[in-house]
């Protein structure tokens, strides 16, 4: 049997109702779709942790900064329900843009703070999106739990945040980056990737790991990120847009690890735009185990042996 899919409101209050009667633990996973393992994980998390899940899938048109990025993102939902219904995952919601965002709709939910750096600085705006279908996607589905990626760290911060802020009584799970084997972070975007820019992408999160290992080891911050930009570019990325050692509590900017920390980067391979962060603590302990999580790996498996336990300073690069 396929997994059910509602596409309004009205009936996925209804499903929800009958569950809260049942006295079922709701859990929901937000995505926009083109489903990876990834987002499948966070399912698998949440299958773990609650009695019905609810994945929902919304291209939301508030959080991209130009039409065309909104057109080209991939939209996939016969697949995605597929994927779905293979895990068994409880219910597909899927509105569309009048269901979520009505005639008259004229709210915006910003959280100061966390929003406007690193993504925030290059995407005006984005954040607000962010915030505003998310608290909407909280509130129509009444859940108990919600999961999130690591890989888009100061998203899950800022929601983190918003749900604090707004008392909203939701749960926030964070779930650990799903890599490739060869140590690309997962991403819908990487399907634009060119046979050869695909083979330069894993370049950045070897970059960051090695940088994150000199940091540990008490490389002066500045410097080292600088050395580090000219090697994500020597690699083949066109730009950088950021390379930032930040706190991993407040996303503050720090001078120097002395508290545990993320090195986030963005970075521009042709016409594709990857981010991904490492966490990064002071030595002797470990880099990117996050939040005392191991890596997952795109094939199910925990972690490859280059991000799984990588010692701050052991000598080891990341190929």
């Amino acid at each position: 049997m396929s997994v059910p899919i509602v596409r309004t409101i009205a009936g996925l209050r209804t499903v929800v109702a009958g569950w809260r009667r049942s006295g079922a633990n709701i859990a929901v996973v937000p995505t926009m779709g083109a489903l990876h393992e990834g987002h499948l994980s966070l399912v698998r998390s949440a299958l773990q942790k609650a009695d019905r899940v609810i994945v929902t899938l919304f291209v939301n048109p508030k959080q991209f900064n130009s039409a065309a990025d909104l057109a080209a993102y991939p939209r996939t939902e016969d697949e995605d329900a597929a994927k779905l219904t293979r895990l068994g995952a409880h219910l597909l919601y899927v509105p569309d843009a009048t269901e979520m965002y009505p005639d008259g709709f004229a709210t915006t939910v910003s959280v100061s703070g966390v929003s406007e750096s690193l993504c925030g600085a290059f995407r005006p705006g984005h954040f607000d999106g962010v915030a505003t279908v998310v608290a909407k996607l909280f509130l129509q589905t009444g859940a108990d739990i919600a999961f999130f990626g690591e890989k888009d760290f100061q998203q899950l911060q800022l929601i983190r945040r918003m749900v604090r802020d707004l008392d909203i009584p939701i749960t926030v799970v964070p779930c650990p980056t799903v890599r490739e084997a060869d140590g690309l972070a997962l991403s819908s975007r990487n399907v634009r990737l060119s046979p050869a820019e695909r083979a330069v992408a894993p370049r950045l999160a070897s970059v960051l790991l090695d940088t994150a290992a000199g940091l540990s080891n008490g490389s002066p911050v500045l410097p080292t990120l600088a050395d580090a930009r000219a090697a994500i570019l020597s690699a083949g990325y066109r730009e950088v847009e950021y390379l930032e050692l930040r706190g991993e509590a407040d996303l503050q900017p720090i001078a120097s690890l002395d508290r545990p920390a993320r090195l986030f980067a963005a970075a521009w391979l042709g016409e594709t735009r990857l981010i991904d962060n490492v966490r990064t603590l002071p030595s002797p302990v470990l880099v990117d185990k996050p939040l005392g999580h191991a890596f997952t790996r795109a094939d199910g498996h925990t972690a490859t042996p280059a991000f799984k336990d990588e010692l701050v300073g052991s000598g080891k690069r990341y190929p």
